[in-house]
């Protein structure tokens, strides 16, 4: 063992070291950020280090600011030099201002929101259409790689073509292997500017309705109990929730039209 390690250039400690989860008292503060991002998405770290401060959590912003990227979460708030491109990544601009939504499959986006769980969290990942509010497919994954995205993608491409697909600019959207798809298939990529998450409202309030809905209510054990309950919502939020903003009709019920409901519930999955 010493010698392939000397081989291959890795330290003996290297070799043995098992990476440590988050303590049980950051969890408790993951948790609490969530909850409070969900209410309020445009406080910052010094609001959310005041808020935990206040119910008894005397932390510092440094702490704050890591778990809140740890999390995937960013203040909404405009910010300047929108026009800047991520390093590294193309950014495409932003296509649907002004634009009239009238029909299915003219518009797709997808976002990526973080999931509590008891002792641990997981990330959750879904693909909507603008007009239905129809959720075409979501994944699970214990981490923030692209290759989650690029599965949810693949599958939300069985229903059909979007002639826009809208992401924001994070590096799971941008990557080479997610934007690619898209272009593979004559699909226009649209992106939000950077911080402005309310360029893609209709998927920011779906993950406030899971979350109210679902995952506050249920307290997920792990990812399994994870992906069972929100196997059984978005089949229920598809089929059998009225939308106010479809005139109280279905998603499902909107997206299919007059054409042949889906044979089977939407099914997610875990990467």
């Amino acid at each position: 063992m010493a010698r392939q390690c000397q081989l291959t250039g890795l330290s003996r400690s290297g070799l043995y070291y098992e990476p440590q989860g988050e303590s049980a008292l950051n969890l408790t503060l993951m948790r609490l950020l969530d909850e409070q991002y969900t209410r309020t998405p445009f406080f910052g770290v010094l609001k959310m280090t005041d808020t935990l401060t206040k119910q008894g959590y005397p932390v510092n912003p440094k702490r704050i600011r890591r778990l809140l990227r740890q999390m995937g979460l960013e203040a909404i708030y405009q910010k300047p030099n929108l026009s800047k491109p991520a390093p590294g990544h193309r950014i495409y601009p932003y296509l649907l201002r002004h634009v009239v939504i009238t029909r299915p499959n003219q518009v797709w986006s997808t976002d990526i929101t973080y999931i509590r769980l008891r002792t641990g969290f997981i990330y959750l990942v879904a693909v909507m259409d603008w007009f239905s509010r129809y959720v075409l497919s979501w994944e699970l994954s214990t981490s923030l790689e692209a290759a989650f995205c690029c599965s949810a993608l693949d599958h939300a491409l069985r229903h059909g073509h979007p002639e826009i697909f809208n992401s924001d600019q994070g590096a799971q959207f941008t990557s080479d292997a997610f934007t690619g798809r898209l272009e593979a298939e004559n699909i226009l990529i649209s992106m939000d500017g950077r911080g402005r998450a309310l360029d893609n409202v209709f998927v920011e309030r779906l993950w406030r309705t899971v979350k109210y809905e679902d995952v506050y209510l249920k307290d997920y054990s792990d990812p399994p109990d994870a992906l069972r309950n929100l196997r059984s919502y978005f089949n229920f939020y598809n089929g059998q929730r009225p939308h106010q903003a479809l005139d109280y009709r279905t998603p499902e019920a909107v997206y299919f039209g007059i054409r042949k409901k889906p044979r089977r519930p939407l099914r997610g999955n875990f990467s």
